[in-house]
């Protein structure tokens, strides 16, 4: 009687590869992290957070920018621009960002968040989830912004047409201790993203 012999079934090399660099990508975690642009409107947060998402993307990363107006569009929708208003939309905003930084995407925010109660009670959710949070001031001065007007809001302003416009008649509070501060009038939108990749790599984030 003889006995057939089962004899083991080798992977195909290139099938044996993928799955080894399937696990090895699996087993290496990458720390998200939030990074909140505030500044007054026209500062440039927008323009140097696809600027970073374009260079962090590059190198592998995975990014989200959560514009200020797609949330006001999509999530905020029915808020107005009471303190009390303002202060949940930051809120959502907060938490969509720790969500999302949790699960190792690093993301960016270039919203205003004109109030420092609003701003240190997302800051504080970050910190209770042990989530890396950077806030970057966008410091630019309400002259320069008001020149560059992207959005036309500081002429409806100046015309009676606008009421409630951060930094004009609405206040922003500054922050007293960011991680980082930028002043764009000086340095061009390249330079104010190195800068925040720069502090990205010294927190080891990148």
């Amino acid at each position: 009687m003889t006995t057939d012999r089962i004899r083991p079934r080798h992977q195909p090399r290139a099938q044996a590869e993928t799955r080894t660099q399937t696990q090895t990508q699996e087993n290496d975690v990458t720390t998200g992290a939030t990074v909140w642009l505030t500044g007054l409107p026209s500062a440039g947060k927008t323009t140097i957070a696809h600027e970073l998402a374009g260079r962090l993307r590059a190198g592998g990363r995975r990014v989200e920018v959560l514009d200020g107006d797609e949330i006001r569009e999509f999530i905020s929708a029915g808020l107005g621009f009471s303190r009390e208003d303002r202060h949940t939309n930051v809120q959502r905003i907060g938490f969509v960002a720790e969500l999302l930084a949790r699960n190792g995407v690093l993301t960016l925010v270039p919203v205003i968040a004109p109030y420092a109660d609003s701003r240190n009670a997302v800051r504080e959710r970050h910190a209770k989830n042990a989530t890396p949070y950077l806030e970057v001031h966008v410091a630019t001065p309400v002259e320069v912004c008001s020149v560059r007007d992207v959005k036309g809001l500081y002429a409806k302003q100046a015309a009676g047409e606008l009421t409630g416009l951060t930094g004009v008649d609405d206040p922003y509070e500054e922050p007293e201790s960011p991680e980082l501060r930028i002043e764009s009038q000086h340095q061009t939108v390249q330079e104010s993203a190195a800068a925040v990749s720069a502090l990205l790599s010294e927190r080891g984030l990148v």
